[in-house]
């Protein structure tokens, strides 16, 4: 099975590995106040009413807002890293492994675009501790997709001479769906990825 093919389209809330179901709710619930208004604006309690429950019984499970954005953000990345390093590991060509990982990565990104917007763009809320673990997790994304584009160097198939800059262009491309993608716009999560892995392909002159 490829990548592309291990996620799915819809919003997807990759939180089965949280429990109990009180903790997941509130999870889920914060990941919904932080997408709308932004980390620093929303209040515990806030989060603990969407999950219909009270500020108390919030502290339970989590002593922290930051405490739950930091473990939002390292599920989001560790499934990050586990998409494409499914893709980077995969059988084929170097061409067929970026084509996979870009269109797994923007399928996450569309289809999971609540959670991917809080996951990419609230990293400079976190503490210093748990935003240096985060952007370990960050390198580890950019390794893999950095890896596939050198393969491709290595065995003729691309013409990049700049694999660092278009590892970082690439991986930007795929970010920034979640800041637009729309459900009911005119493209679904498949189509999109389809699409950018085209463009990516195009962009690293896959022969």
């Amino acid at each position: 099975m490829s990548a592309a093919e291990d996620t799915a389209g819809g919003e997807i809330e990759p939180w089965g590995e949280v429990t109990p179901d009180a903790a997941r709710r509130l999870l889920v619930a914060a990941v919904e106040a932080f997408a709308e208004r932004g980390y620093h604006a929303t209040t515990t309690r806030d989060i603990a009413g969407r999950a219909g429950m009270s500020p108390a019984a919030l502290y339970i499970h989590y002593k922290t807002k930051e405490e739950l954005l930091h473990r939002i953000s390292r599920i989001g990345h560790e499934k990050a890293v586990e998409i494409l390093r499914t893709a980077a590991r995969g059988e084929g060509s170097a061409t067929e492994r970026l084509a996979d990982a870009v269109s797994s990565f923007v399928r996450w990104h569309a289809g999971g675009r609540t959670t991917a917007r809080v996951v990419q763009y609230e990293l400079d809320s976190l503490g210093p501790d748990a935003r240096a673990e985060i952007l370990a997790l960050r390198r580890q994304v950019d390794a893999e997709v950095r890896g596939i584009i050198e393969d491709g160097v290595t065995t003729g198939e691309f013409d990049v001479p700049d694999v660092p800059g278009t590892t970082l262009a690439v991986l930007s491309l795929c970010v920034d769906v979640a800041r637009w993608f729309n459900v009911d716009g005119p493209r679904t999560p498949d189509e999109v990825g389809a699409l950018y892995a085209d463009l990516v392909l195009r962009m690293v002159g896959a022969k």
